[in-house]
């Protein structure tokens, strides 16, 4: 019998040394001196993202695998997980090969990089050739979707009680106060009702990762990206309204005073107080050096906010406001930068923004609705004194950073919940749908998109709960964390896509779910950092202090 988790596990091993080549050859391009230079990067921006691509793909096997020996070792690997994992690693074995995508219409090959040599013996290696042979083949496919049919699914046991019980949990929640409603949300561009919240927050929702001490929960990064898996399954909104908390909770249990500390952690852990997050301004996007709202300390010691902000998520009923400002605008950058904690009067329909000094304009979305996304302006809006966060300036691009881990993490996870709704409805409507006699599943190019589907979501799963885990661990995850997200949105997006393929016509009609998951699904690539921007801070973290020989 074939044991195809040595197998893959040796491949991981040649995969890792494809990708040390693809390293050696982009820090030749872009840091010759032994530190990549920034015009360098910017002008071989695409080979530095294609050594991103490549190295994401290489961490997301070596994530499989070790998904596959726990599966294993745990008496649970079956023919599902052998499936998976067979048809896994022969489409991304076969990818580094040939053609990393990048997007729906560029991909990386070994030719940008100077690694055909590389990649020719990646291929010969005799792990990757098997499994290139009899990895992801029409077969393998087929009989994935067979037990697809038939209600199997992957292995997605913790081995932790309390994880699993979670998922169990959430997962029922959803079913029943989420699917049902989340579609007539949806249409309507109608706020998700506040009792829903409510319930959510008497769940835990928005404390999980606010300290014991403070009324939270205390369960690390792992239980706050299952949790939001579970609720994205039935709608991104619902999984999306823990990130909100996840940050200023974050921001203000890693950075703020004690007093701080009492004041907001218990109250955003049972959810008394909705807080939303002002970063981002109309001409600056992913720039956040360049930010020029203004916060100009008062004689009462009081700040004034002057400025713009613009996508500002669930900000009408948010009660307290992070934000961004420039507290020192005679020093350029980064370090001008604050931290401030903005309470304010929570909205209504007819009054979205009672308080003197900001005003806001809704910003009408395709997807990620059910919360409401604002533009912004602040025109002398008061924060109380003690609203500089850890009462200390120029810090605030820092404590935000530290954040971005945390967030990118949950939203790789989003995106998995995300991209198992258009799985589940795909598969629906597969088995319901007939054609020229018999079900849609029957024929192989649908049965083929479902089985990839499944295989595609367990390697980007298992990349984000491993990022997850480093998070757990108080180490610095923020490469992890990019190619979880990075991954991550890229299936969920083909997930959605295929799913409305499945769907055919009718697919494209706003009654039906799948319509809405598409347009949900493609925020996920530009939200908490966009794709290139992923691409980027991977490629740039990862390349040595020094440039190693060409291999």
């Amino acid at each position: 019998m074939t044991d195809w988790i040595s197998l893959a596990q040796d491949a991981c091993g040649a995969a890792r040394g494809y990708a040390e080549a693809a390293r050696c050859t982009t820090a030749e391009i872009v840091a010759p001196s032994g530190k990549p230079e920034a015009t360098l990067v910017e002008k071989h921006q695409r080979v530095v993202h294609g050594y991103a691509w490549i190295g994401t793909t290489v961490a997301a096997l070596e994530s499989c695998a070790d998904w596959a020996a726990r599966s294993h070792t745990a008496g649970r690997f079956g023919d599902v997980e052998e499936l998976v994992l067979r048809i896994g690693f022969g489409e991304y074995l076969s990818q580094l090969v040939s053609a990393v995508p990048m997007s729906q219409n560029e991909y990386v090959r070994p030719g940008e990089l100077g690694i055909e040599a590389a990649a020719d013996a990646l291929g010969d290696t005799p792990a990757v050739a098997r499994l290139l042979a009899d990895g992801n083949t029409a077969a393998n496919r087929a009989r994935l979707a067979t037990l697809l049919a038939e209600g199997a699914l992957p292995d997605e046991t913790f081995d932790d009680e309390t994880l699993d019980l979670i998922r169990e949990q959430f997962r029922a929640f959803t079913a029943d106060r989420i699917a049902p409603n989340a579609h007539a949300w949806h249409l309507a561009d109608a706020l998700i009702p506040i009792e829903v919240v409510q319930e959510m927050a008497e769940l835990g929702v928005f404390g999980v990762c606010i300290a014991e001490e403070f009324g939270g929960l205390g369960l690390g990064k792992t239980a706050m990206c299952l949790v939001s898996e579970e609720l994205s399954r039935g709608w991104i909104c619902a999984g999306s309204l823990g990130t909100r908390s996840e940050i200023a909770g974050e921001l203000i249990g890693e950075n703020g005073t004690p007093e701080q500390k009492a004041k907001f952690l218990p109250r955003l852990a049972d959810g008394s107080i909705l807080p939303t997050a002002v970063f981002t301004e109309p001409d600056t996007g992913s720039d956040l050096a360049s930010v020029r709202t203004r916060a100009t300390r008062q004689g009462d010691g009081s700040w004034r906010i002057d400025g713009a902000k613009n996508w500002i998520t669930h900000a009408a009923r948010a009660d307290l406001m992070t934000v961004l400002v420039r507290t020192d605008p005679g020093t350029p950058g980064y370090g001008g930068l604050s931290m401030l904690l903005a309470e304010k009067t929570r909205g209504t329909d007819a009054d979205p923004f009672p308080d003197e000094g900001i005003d806001g304009s809704e910003i009408e979305v395709l997807g990620y609705r059910g919360m409401k996304e604002y533009a912004i302006g602040f025109d002398g809006f008061a924060v109380a004194g003690d609203g500089l966060l850890g009462g200390a300036e120029g810090q605030g691009f820092k404590q935000l950073m530290r954040t971005f881990e945390g967030a990118r993490i949950q939203t790789a996870a989003r995106a998995i919940g995300v991209g198992w709704n258009a799985f589940d409805l795909g598969l629906k409507y597969a088995l319901e749908r007939k054609q020229f006699g018999k079900n849609l599943l029957a024929f192989p190019r649908v049965s083929d998109k479902l089985a990839l589907m499944v295989a595609e979501l367990v390697m980007a799963r298992e990349l984000t709960y491993s990022a997850a885990r480093h998070k757990d661990k108080g180490e610095r995850c923020d490469i992890e964390a990019g190619m979880a997200k990075l991954l991550a949105a890229r299936v969920a997006w083909a997930n959605a896509d295929n799913a409305l393929q499945i769907h055919g016509g009718n697919g494209y009609a706003l009654e039906y779910e799948i319509s809405r998951v598409l347009c949900d699904a493609r925020i996920l690539n530009i939200f908490e950092g966009a794709g290139e921007i992923q691409a980027q801070v991977i490629g740039r973290g990862t390349l040595a202090s020094q440039p190693a020989a060409r291999a």
